[in-house]
């Protein structure tokens, strides 16, 4: 098997935890350990996921698990009281299920365990682990697959509250960093620079030239991002598929012929058709100028090859960004993401160490209960020998007695019960659990 994050992965199926306590493990493939044919092989549909689910559910050593499928990652997370058996289990399924050999899956699948399992599943929905850093489309897709999970009753105390973490973590990650507010898209970047330009898009006019994915997107973002009560325009060759774009948007679908009379009222154009010649020429451009009045023209051609002829820049007040001036902005931002996620692995470092005291102090709970158990009985079996003793007193002082009793009780154990969930990173604590039960018989 490989290890995609020699960092925060692990190789092995049994994590150090406490006694008698279920690991935690994820175990898949990912974009920097499988070719894009694999992890296409290896991706589960809604309905593959379900079944899956159901039949991982009927292994005896497997006892929650949800599934992520994405078109970057494939990974089961389960709760297991076997590791090396579910590891198995999981391998041989996805095996079998998708037709691939053994050989070909275990060179390219990862496992972490354990407080690393935990680590990688803040790291994912945080979009630390993803192709683009910071992009925000992971969390949605891990929040799909946990509500699969939980409809399917494949999940249980220790998932649930792991995934209801993560969600938090990945929160803190968007609010306190800034890991997802700068453009790293071609589409985005073209509408992040727009409002630039513009400062506010609010009462403008926006010209899209081309309705294929590359134009959507970028409408998609503008819409996103702004709550403009400008204009949108959009020619496209075929018209209908103009006309499809702009009613989504609330937009008006143009013939490209009309693209020179509009350029003397709209204010920005974003173009990208896979047109071999120029869309817009300089001479299409320089007689609408004098109707503009000064006015300043925004041309953003994403478009290869170029939909813009870049001498439109000659012309005063009119001025033409292509994909090359995007990128740049794309690489100063990517590079800004990457120092951001520094501050996202601290926060990531600090959930882990929480989340690993709360799952570590599961151990420690039937223990506590028992210990709790025994002096309650003892203590109600005292206090009922006394009170038939003292057939006089009246229910409001049998009452008082009972809650004096109550009290005693969760007094002698609030410091038992701090120290056995905590004893002190230098301690053992299975030494003090196995003393406190043999101590009081329990």
């Amino acid at each position: 098997m490989t290890n995609s994050q020699s960092d925060n992965g692990d190789l092995t199926g049994s994590p150090a935890a406490g006694p008698g306590l279920s690991d935690i493990v994820v175990i898949g493939v990912n974009h920097r350990t499988a070719p894009l044919e694999l992890r296409e092989k290896l991706a589960f549909s809604t309905h593959e996921t379900e079944n899956a689910l159901n039949l991982l559910q009927e292994s005896s050593h497997i006892n929650e698990a949800m599934i992520i499928s994405t078109c970057n990652r494939v990974e089961v997370l389960m709760v297991t009281s076997d590791s090396a058996l579910a590891i198995e289990t999981v391998s041989s399924f996805m095996a079998a299920t998708k037709v691939i050999s053994r050989t070909q899956l275990q060179q390219s699948m990862y496992v972490h365990a354990g407080s690393r399992a935990i680590a990688h599943m803040f790291r994912v929905a945080s979009s630390l682990d993803s192709m683009m850093i910071g992009e925000p489309q992971i969390l949605g897709q891990v929040k799909d697959a946990f509500k699969t999970a939980v409809t399917k009753k494949s999940t249980g105390l220790i998932l649930n509250r792991l995934l209801h973490k993560t969600f938090s973590v990945a929160k803190r990650v968007r609010h306190e960093t800034g890991i997802g507010g700068h453009a790293v898209s071609i589409s985005y970047a073209a509408v992040e620079l727009a409002k630039k330009i513009f400062n506010s898009l609010n009462d403008k006019t926006v010209l899209l030239v081309g309705a294929g994915e590359m134009a959507e997107l970028a409408v998609e973002h503008l819409m996103r991002n702004t709550s403009t009560s400008g204009r949108l325009l959009v020619a496209n060759r075929t018209f209908s598929v103009g006309v499809e774009l702009a009613d989504r948007y609330r937009g008006q679908a143009i013939h490209l012929e009309e693209i020179p009379e509009k350029l003397k009222t709209v204010d920005i154009i974003i173009s990208s058709t896979g047109s071999p010649n120029y869309v817009i020429a300089k001479h299409h451009v320089k007689p609408v100028m004098r109707f503009r009045r000064n006015r300043p023209l925004f041309f953003i051609d994403i478009a290869v090859p170029r939909d813009i002829d870049p001498a439109i820049n000659r012309i005063s007040n009119a001025y033409v960004y292509d994909i090359d001036d995007l990128q740049g902005v794309i690489s100063e931002n990517i590079e800004t993401r990457n120092m951001e996620s520094i501050k996202a692995e601290r926060i990531v470092d600090e959930s882990v160490i929480k989340f690993t005291q709360w799952y570590e102090s599961l151990d420690v709970v039937p223990t506590i209960i028992a210990l709790r158990n025994k002096l309650t009985a003892i203590s109600e079996m005292e206090l009922s020998k006394t009170l038939n003793s003292l057939q006089h007193l009246s229910d409001e002082d049998r009452q008082a007695l009972l809650k004096m009793t109550e009290s005693l009780v969760n007094k002698i154990l609030h410091d038992p019960t701090l120290f056995l969930k905590n004893p002190g990173s230098h301690r053992n604590k299975s030494v003090y659990l196995d003393f406190t039960r043999k101590l009081f018989n329990v």
